[in-house]
């Protein structure tokens, strides 16, 4: 997971992270912490390995690490953070020399997440499903305020 590594050290991952802290601090609802991140990494990488994908922990990990990194910038000026995120992504990796086939991949469920398409690659299914699926909705006192979810109704429970 040598990747995972560099990524998590690179500057620009660090900056966005405390971007995304900053904007969120007075925010009553989920955030879109490194916390977050992991979690959805985790899920993701269970929802992979239990339905035989053979997509690779790496991977997957990356791509969770990145998918909110544009948060921030939803705040400063209404822009689709998933956009966001996958340009701020793309300049992460070409930085570290990533697969070009790969950086594509994680571009695209980077710029997928936030809903569900026909189509979505395997990766972007498993971060749609890892996203929707880790946060602690039984438990948050604010549930009933949330619009996470696009229907606005109660938490889907996609795993």
């Amino acid at each position: 997971m040598e990747i995972v590594k560099k990524v998590l050290m690179h500057p620009d991952f660090i900056k966005y992270v405390r971007l995304n802290e900053a904007a969120e601090k007075e925010r009553k609802f989920c955030r879109h912490d490194l916390q977050h991140a992991v979690d959805v990494a985790r899920v993701a990488y269970i929802i992979s390995l239990e339905r035989a994908y053979g997509l690779s922990k790496e991977l997957i990990y990356v791509t969770a690490l990145l998918h909110d990194i544009g948060r921030w910038k939803q705040y400063e000026d209404k822009s689709d953070h998933a956009e966001e995120g996958a340009k701020l992504a793309g300049k992460i990796l070409e930085n570290l020399d990533f697969d070009r086939r790969d950086m594509e991949m994680i571009i695209e469920a980077i710029t997928g997440h936030r809903r569900r398409k026909r189509g979505i690659s395997l990766l972007g299914e498993v971060i749609y499903e890892g996203d929707k699926s880790c946060r602690p909705c039984i438990n948050c006192v604010m549930v009933n305020e949330c619009n996470w979810y696009s229907d606005g109704g109660q938490p889907e429970l996609l795993y």
